[in-house]
């Protein structure tokens, strides 16, 4: 059984919807208790908008402490967009403080003229861990998945990256330690690709 946290600022339905797809069982939560009662082997943390009010979500219902409780004792996780961002120390988005659960930080895109921000649309990522379970049956070397974002992560350890995807130069498309993943992409808007991430995901969670 998966938990998807309702931050009440996500794409809750498409990620839902992508999970159960794949045959995995999920039940929306909104506290620790529900987390606690439903006795997840997973958690997924979806996020659309601003950082500030995904954090904010996240400490008012005391969330925050079971996602970096959950990830310290490396059990399956997977944030999507937001949910990638807000683990990191700080963002330039509001300047305010994340998680905390990863050194680095949020920037925003400083590029060409000619890249427009956001970065809107389809683009290939890189797998930099190819041997990571989240990138099974996906090609190493390239994958189109779907992003929207103005700014990115930029882990102060390197080895925490599990993907990169240019746009006017490299940048940080996905997070993996263990069995926490984390990705900027949107795998509930890459069609069949990223219906393979989820199934990924929910054999890790099994």
């Amino acid at each position: 059984m998966i938990a998807v946290i309702d931050t009440g600022i996500c794409n809750l339905r498409s990620v839902t919807k992508a999970l159960e797809a794949v045959g995995a069982s999920i039940r929306v939560v909104h506290s620790p208790d529900e987390v606690s009662a439903m006795k997840a082997s997973g958690i997924v943390l979806p996020g659309v908008g601003a950082l500030r009010d995904c954090v904010a979500s996240l400490r008012a219902s005391k969330l925050d402490a079971v996602v970096r409780d959950w990830i310290a004792a490396d059990r399956p996780f997977l944030g999507v967009c937001l949910g990638m961002q807000a683990l990191f120390e700080h963002s330039e988005e509001g300047d305010i403080s994340g998680l905390g659960i990863f050194p680095g930080r949020v920037v925003k895109f400083q590029r060409p003229r000619e890249f427009k921000v956001p970065h809107m649309g389809w683009n290939t990522i890189r797998f930099v861990q190819p041997l990571s379970a989240l990138g099974s049956q996906l090609s190493v070397s390239g994958e189109a998945f779907y992003f929207v974002h103005s700014y990115h992560c930029v882990p102060q350890d390197a080895s925490l990256v599990l993907a990169e995807c240019d746009y006017g130069g490299a940048f940080c498309a996905a997070i993996a330690r263990g069995r926490v993943f984390a990705t900027q992409f949107h795998p509930e808007k890459s069609q069949g690709k990223g219906l393979q991430i989820y199934r990924n995901f929910a054999a890790v969670a099994a």
